[in-house]
C-alpha cells in the first residue's frame, strides 16, 4: 500500500501524509475486539445461529468441503493423519488412566472389604426399587442363562436344594396352596390329573386281582434327568459316533466269531494259566475272566482300527458274545437231546413200554393224574439219556419241548403237531418234569 498523497497518474506526491490506512487498522481492531467480547458474552446464541445455518446449508457445506479436499488433497491427508494421531494418543491416555483407576480401585477394595460391603448394603437398602428393576430386567434378557445357572447350583448340592425347597414350602403354605388352586383352575389340567389318578388306581386293582405285584416305577429327580440329557447330548452329538459304532460293532462280531471257533482252546489256556499262578503263589482268578480277557486281547491285536473303542464298548461286546455263546450252546444241547432221546426211544421201545406200564399202574395206585403210556415211556427214556449228556444250558421249557418233539415223532405219521397239542401234551410234561426233579436233583435243578 502506498504511503502519502497520490497524483492523477497514480504516482506518489510529496506533501500531506495519508491517514486512511491507520484508521482502517484501528477500526478493524476495534471490530475484532467487539466480536470477541460478543462471542464470550453470548456463546449460546452463536452456537444456535451456527447450528441453524449448518442445517440450512448442508449441501453447500458438503460441496465446499469436497471442493477444498479435491483442490488440497495432500493437505487434507496430512490433516487427517494429524487428527488420527491425536485421537489415538488421546484414546491411549484415556485407556491408561482407566487402567490405573481400576487397579487403584481394586487395591482399595481388597484393603477395605468391610467398608465395601457396608457401602453395598447401604446402597441396596436405599435403592430397593432400582435393585428389583435391575434384577427383573436382567432376568427377562437372560432367562435361559439364569435358569441354567440355578439348575447347575441345585445339581451341585441336591440335598441343600431339597432342604431349601422344604423350608420354603413350610414357610409359605398359603402361597403354595394358592399356586395349586391356580393350576387346578384350568379345567383341562384338572381333568387330566383326575384321569391319570383313576387310571393308576384301576391298574393297581387289576394287578392285585391277577395276583401280580404292583407296578414298580423308579422315580428320577430333575437333576438326574438333566444329567441323563447332558450325557445323551454328548454321546449323540459326538462327530466320531458313527465311526465308533462301526468299530464297536465290528469288534463285537469279531469277538463272537473268535469265541465260537476257539472257545475250547481258550479255556485250556485259562486252566493252564491259573495253574501257573497257583504254583507261583499269586492270588486266584476265575477261569471265565482269564478266557475273556485273553480273547479280548487277541481280537484287539488282530483288529485294524480300534482307536475309538472305550472300556464300555469292550464290556458290551463281551456281554453280547457271552449271550450268543449261551444261545448257541443251549440250541446245541437241545438238538442233541432231541436226537439222542429219539434214537434211544426207537432202540429200546419194548423195554421202555414195559417200564412205562409199571409206572402207569404205580401212579394209578398212588392216585396221581392219569398219563398215557407213551408219555411215561418218553419220561423214562429222558432220565436214561440225561445221565450221559450235558444239559446245564437247558431250561424246563426246553425239556418239555424236547419231550413233546420226541413224542410226536413216536406217534403215527397222520398225527400232526397241532393234534398233539390238542391232546394236552404240553400240560402233560409238567408232572414229568416234577418227577425228574424229585428223582434226579442234579438235572431237575437246572430244568
Amino acid at each position: 500500500m502506498t504511503k502519502g498523497p497520490v497524483g492523477e497518474e497514480g504516482a506518489p506526491q510529496a506533501g500531506r501524509p495519508d491517514r486512511s490506512s491507520g484508521a482502517d487498522d484501528t477500526a478493524r481492531a476495534k471490530k475484532r475486539e467487539r466480536d470477541r467480547r460478543y462471542r464470550l458474552e453470548h456463546p449460546e446464541q452463536l452456537a444456535e445461529a451456527r447450528r441453524t445455518w449448518v442445517e440450512a446449508n448442508r449441501e453447500r457445506i458438503r460441496e465446499s468441503n469436497k471442493r477444498w479436499r479435491t483442490e488440497h488433497l495432500e493437505r487434507a491427508r496430512e490433516l487427517n493423519r494429524d487428527s488420527m494421531r491425536r485421537a489415538t494418543a488421546r484414546k491411549r491416555r484415556e485407556a491408561d488412566t482407566r487402567a490405573k483407576a481400576r487397579v487403584r480401585v481394586r487395591v482399595w477394595r481388597e484393603e477395605h472389604p468391610d467398608r465395601v460391603r457396608e457401602y453395598q448394603q447401604q446402597w441396596v437398602e436405599g435403592n430397593r426399587d432400582k435393585v428389583r428393576e435391575y434384577y427383573n430386567r436382567y432376568y427377562h434378557s437372560h432367562q435361559a442363562e439364569v435358569s441354567a445357572r440355578a439348575a447347575a447350583r441345585r445339581d451341585a448340592d441336591p440335598e441343600r436344594a431339597k432342604a431349601a425347597q422344604r423350608a420354603w414350602a413350610k414357610k409359605h403354605k398359603d402361597r403354595r396352596a394358592e399356586l395349586q388352586r391356580a393350576r387346578r383352575a384350568d379345567p383341562e389340567v384338572y381333568a387330566a390329573e383326575l384321569e391319570a389318578n383313576a387310571a393308576a388306581r384301576r391298574l393297581k386293582r387289576a394287578l392285585a386281582r391277577a395276583g401280580m405285584p404292583p407296578k414298580l416305577l423308579h422315580p428320577s429327580t430333575a437333576a438326574e434327568r438333566r444329567a441323563n440329557e447332558r450325557a445323551a447330548g454328548e454321546f449323540f452329538e459326538d462327530e466320531r459316533l458313527p465311526e465308533r459304532l462301526r468299530q464297536s460293532a465290528a469288534f463285537a462280531q469279531s469277538l463272537t466269531k473268535h469265541m465260537f471257533k476257539h472257545h475250547a482252546r481258550m479255556r485250556e489256556f485259562a486252566v493252564s494259566y491259573i495253574a501257573t499262578r497257583d504254583r507261583m503263589g499269586l492270588p486266584p482268578v476265575q477261569v471265565d475272566d482269564v478266557v475273556w480277557a485273553r480273547a479280548v486281547e487277541i481280537v484287539l491285536d488282530s483288529s485294524r482300527r480300534v482307536d475309538l473303542i472305550t472300556s464300555r464298548d469292550v464290556a458290551a461286546a463281551v456281554r453280547s458274545a457271552k449271550a450268543a455263546i449261551r444261545r448257541e450252546e443251549r440250541q446245541r444241547q437241545y438238538d442233541q437231546l432231541v436226537k439222542a432221546l429219539g434214537a434211544h426211544m426207537r432202540r429200546h421201545r419194548a423195554r421202555l413200554a414195559v417200564e412205562a406200564g409199571v409206572e402207569v399202574r404205580a401212579r394209578a395206585r398212588r392216585g396221581k393224574p392219569r398219563v398215557t403210556l407213551d408219555v411215561i415211556a418218553v419220561q423214562v427214556g429222558l432220565e436214561e439219556v440225561a445221565e450221559n449228556m450235558r444239559t446245564d444250558g437247558l431250561t424246563k421249557d426246553d425239556v418239555r419241548r424236547a419231550m413233546a418233539s420226541v413224542y410226536r415223532q413216536s406217534q403215527a405219521p397222520a398225527e400232526t403237531a397241532d393234534e398233539a397239542e390238542d391232546q394236552g401234551l404240553s400240560a402233560s410234561w409238567k408232572p414229568v418234569a416234577s418227577d425228574i426233579s424229585r428223582h434226579r436233583p442234579a438235572i431237575g435243578s437246572r430244568w
